[in-house]
């Protein structure tokens, strides 16, 4: 594998974030009420075309960066539509295609807001085969912990997708954060070692080519 020089996740917090219960516990019981911003708006009833026309299985590879995981999903799951989903043009812009149907599965990637196209996509009554987050921005800073998906109000949105969420992280305490959260909202979880021959995100290659580890969760939800 290639050596790159990747630094490692730096963070003040040695553990579990000790206001991660109260936190959950708090999102789990409140509704979120944050306006839907009209660009993720109009990015969703886009997507919803493609969805309302499909019959098989429904993927979400959120956080998907230039889509090199979302096309690298299509192959793992041919029967299903997979969407990739970012908020940055920058990172999709570098992805040649945007919709892609092939015997090697299909997927489309979508710029939008994660917050506002999750709770959309639960308003549709979407449900999900499964759900990959792969080394999504990790807010290693403790007072940044509402930011990490597990720490933020749209977490019980990502429970009512369902599927088999697959988070993974090159910093194990993210992981394991996120699946003492899953723990809390009753899916027992636990976090666990991740190795494989084959990185199919450039975050993967790239961690592990500096000799980093990654650290994953799977549940069905």
């Amino acid at each position: 594998m290639e050596v790159t020089n990747s630094r490692s996740v730096t963070s003040n917090q040695d553990d579990i974030h000790e206001k991660l219960e109260d936190i959950v516990t708090t999102h789990l019981r409140a509704p979120f009420l944050k306006p839907i911003a009209s660009h993720t708006k109009t990015a969703f009833e886009a997507v919803k075309k493609h969805v309302d026309a499909f019959t098989g299985p429904l993927v979400f590879d959120s956080c998907c960066g230039v889509g090199e995981s979302t096309a690298n999903i299509a192959k793992q799951h041919p029967q299903a539509l997979v969407i990739g989903i970012d908020k940055s043009s920058h990172r999709l812009n570098k992805h040649n295609v945007e919709y892609r149907q092939s015997e090697f599965g299909q997927y489309l990637l979508v710029r939008a807001d994660l917050n506002d196209f999750w709770r959309l996509a639960v308003e549709a009554g979407w449900q999900l085969s499964h759900h990959y987050l792969l080394y999504p921005n990790p807010w290693p800073k403790a007072k940044h912990i509402k930011r990490r998906w597990h720490g933020g109000s749209v977490f019980p949105y990502i429970l009512k997708l369902g599927g088999q969420l697959e988070v993974r992280s090159n910093w194990s305490t993210y992981v394991e954060e996120f699946a003492y959260a899953l723990t809390l909202a009753g899916f027992p979880t636990s976090a666990e070692p991740y190795e494989s021959n084959e990185p199919i995100t450039p975050f993967e290659r790239k961690y592990w080519g500096s000799g980093q580890s990654s650290t994953r969760l799977t549940r069905m939800l």
